[in-house]
């Protein structure tokens, strides 16, 4: 979700990866409440951050404590952002509970990103 924000908000501003530690396929819940914004997550995929390694990053961005705890030292020069937010993918419940967790979720990552490029120079 973070990753189609970014791509959306940003312009070319940034050059944009996703990546986790434990990388799986885009939630499909995930896919439905970016969609009600008009987002199509169909193209991306979930990368292992260590394939990413060796490029040069001017901002890594871990969006939840486990990430931040688990993300490896980038070996260049990268400044590190934490953004404490839930993983919806791990709410429970009926679905209509679920999408609630992943469209807050969608809502926070939203709001962070955009007050981060209004405070951000970009290139």
């Amino acid at each position: 979700m973070a990753e189609a924000f970014l791509r959306q908000l940003a312009d070319d501003r940034f050059e944009v990866a996703s990546a986790g530690t434990e990388p799986s396929r885009v939630h499909p819940l995930a896919m439905r409440v970016m969609a009600e914004r008009g987002l199509n997550l169909a193209g991306q995929d979930s990368k292992l951050v260590d394939g990413l390694l060796g490029e040069h990053w001017d901002v890594v961005v871990t969006l939840g404590d486990a990430a931040k705890e688990r993300c490896p030292v980038f070996p260049r020069r990268t400044r590190r952002l934490h953004w404490s937010i839930e993983d919806p993918s791990r709410a429970t419940g009926q679905e209509e509970e679920r999408l609630g967790a992943f469209r807050r979720v969608r809502d926070r990552i939203e709001t962070r990103i955009r007050g981060w490029l209004a405070r951000s120079p970009g290139r």
